[in-house]
């Protein structure tokens, strides 16, 4: 029974397998999202000088292709998994698993929980995994 745990934010994804008693494997995977910083606005101190037109749309759909190309890649490693928890801080989480919910049928009754945690070593990461699956499910 093939055991995973997913440690994700909007910069990487930490997914780890836990094989058998204590033997975890790995994987890190970078999302390569850039950072949405537009630029623009005034060109002169003076009121109502020139301005820039900053596009956001189209910041907000490359971002999308994004985060859309990084849970692909993520949920290429999730088909040999029996048992999947995902964790880890913001929202990024709760996308994953509505981006498998939608797109990943045969994945999505797999994820066993979602549950917030906090920026962490990948130390912290493999003992919330083993602790999860060694039947201590209460994690905080």
């Amino acid at each position: 029974m093939k055991k995973v745990g997913i440690w994700l934010d909007k910069k990487e994804a930490f997914i780890i397998v836990q094989k058998g008693e204590g033997e975890q494997q790995v994987v890190r995977i970078d999302s390569k999202i850039e950072s949405f910083r537009p630029h623009g606005g005034s060109g002169t101190r003076m009121k109502g000088g020139p301005q820039d037109v900053v596009q956001d749309s189209k910041y907000l759909a490359r971002e999308k292709q994004q985060t859309k190309a990084y849970f692909d890649h993520i949920c290429q490693h999730l088909d040999a998994a029996d048992d999947i928890l995902v964790f880890g801080p913001a929202e990024t989480g709760q996308k994953l698993v509505k981006k498998i919910n939608q797109t990943y049928k045969h994945i999505a009754d797999k994820v066993s929980a979602l549950q917030k945690a906090d920026s962490m070593t990948e130390n912290q990461m493999k003992t919330w995994v083993r602790d999860y699956f060694g039947g201590n499910k209460a994690r905080p």
